[in-house]
């Protein structure tokens, strides 16, 4: 590929670089994404295909309602059957301690005029009558919805092909070159590609890209579990988050559930480089993460030692390796999907799957260019939110490529955060 050049190279063919190569070649630029595996290998499908504005933080909630926008025509926009169901969000609570929570967010909805419903546990049953369980009452946004992960993500690499792009999986970036304080390439394993901009949309490996480019972003990974079961009668087209399970349900009949906010961590060296930045915020969530010991460290030492071939090609060492799910998360999932919807106690897990969330110390997304070098953009971080913001944060990033500012102010999510202290405090989960 000597000579190889792009306007726009994107690293992660996920659902987020995806799109953005969709919104940069529909306005004409030429754009090449790379990534060392297949489109949407990653988190992109393993994501549990809510579409939620419910719950957000203000600082990305315009984003989210924008996104919602998108996703309500995404299936015509793109001429594909993305599973979209726009039914709702439902979070419920088992204590006062919850329901607080959800009053507190109201007024956040309120100001920018989102619809959103606190409901007694008897307006619920007339929402889900099925719907059993401990729960005194809810959230409810009727505007949300949910789609197949997968499915979007592949739908928009393919019209992003159609619009101009080229897409070159199997092909990891190694290595980014720099010319007077300016991007100048991407290396990749079958070459150098020329560009002027480079977008980090690289998810769980967006810290080692960054690091390429003499950036330290503070971003860990979290290991998090989701099932589908077997075919079950129709329950709801909401999606529900409960305490001891979320579950959504597809046009088949299968149910994706998942231990709500429960995630494995690995420990790898960046547990240490960016212990400060994550404390706080682990001590304040820790009853909802397991820690663990095994091959994230091992591989990450090995990209240390000089003359392995995990130092050379650092992206291989685990490329094409399947994270490893929790069979006690999904167990534990299915009882508590099926103590809340009894109808569906006779289903069982079909199959269960893990993915890879990259999360920030302030669990936002990090958007936007940074000041040096030149032309590098980060398009990564968000933290368990990536599906539904992918639509919206290809737009906004196309848009601060081309046009030099967004429609949207992102502001509050660019990584001079981090070195200006303007990153937000650690918050429970909602």
């Amino acid at each position: 590929m000597d000579n190889f050049a792009a306007d726009v190279v994107v690293i992660g063919a996920g659902i987020v670089g995806c799109a953005t190569a969709w919104y940069l070649a529909r306005r004409g630029a030429s754009v090449i994404v790379v990534d060392r595996g297949n489109v949407g290998d990653e988190q992109s499908s393993r994501a549990w295909g809510f579409v939620r504005q419910q719950g957000r933080d203000p600082a990305e909630l315009p984003l989210m309602i924008e996104g919602n926008r998108i996703w309500s025509r995404l299936s015509e926009d793109l001429d594909a059957d993305i599973e979209w169901v726009q039914q709702g969000n439902l979070g419920l609570a088992a204590d006062e301690e919850r329901m607080e929570r959800f009053n507190g967010w109201l007024p956040i909805a309120r100001e920018f005029g989102l619809d959103t419903r606190i409901l007694t546990r008897a307006q619920i049953l007339d929402l889900v009558p099925s719907m059993t369980g401990s729960y005194i009452g809810g959230m409810f946004t009727p505007g949300d919805g949910h789609a197949e992960p997968k499915t979007a993500t592949l739908a928009l690499a393919r019209a992003a092909e159609r619009a101009g792009a080229r897409i070159m999986t199997r092909c990891a970036a190694e290595g980014i070159e720099l010319t007077a304080g300016s991007v100048s390439a991407v290396l990749t394993e079958r070459g150098p590609i020329r560009t002027r901009t480079i977008v980090c949309a690289a998810g769980a490996n967006s810290g080692r890209i960054a690091r390429m480019a003499g950036l330290s972003l503070p971003q860990l990974v979290v290991r998090a579990t989701v099932a589908e079961t077997t075919p079950a009668a129709p329950v709801t087209g909401i999606g529900v988050w409960a305490p001891g399970v979320a579950f959504r349900q597809r046009q088949g009949g299968s149910i994706y559930i998942a231990g709500g906010a429960q995630s494995d961590y690995d420990l790898t060296l960046d547990s240490v480089r960016y212990a400060r930045h994550f404390l706080p915020n682990y001590l304040k969530n820790r009853r909802l993460f397991q820690l663990r010991v095994n091959r994230a460290l091992r591989d990450d030492i090995a990209r240390l030692i000089p003359g392995t071939e995990a130092r050379r090609h650092p992206f291989s060492v685990d490329a094409g390796v399947e994270p490893e799910p929790n069979p006690n998360t999904a167990v534990q999932s299915l009882l508590g999907l099926h103590a809340l919807v009894p109808p569906v106690e006779n289903t069982r897990i079909r199959r269960l799957w893990a993915g890879l969330i990259d999360t920030t110390p302030d669990a936002l997304p990090v958007l936007g260019p940074v000041d040096t070098p030149k032309g590098f953009v980060f398009a990564t971080g968000f933290s368990g939110h990536g599906f539904a913001l992918g639509p919206v944060a290809g737009k906004l990033v196309s848009e601060l490529i081309l046009d030099g500012q967004s429609s949207i102010d992102i502001y509050p999510l660019t990584y001079s955060r981090f070195k200006e202290g303007r990153a937000g405090k650690p918050k429970n989960v909602l």
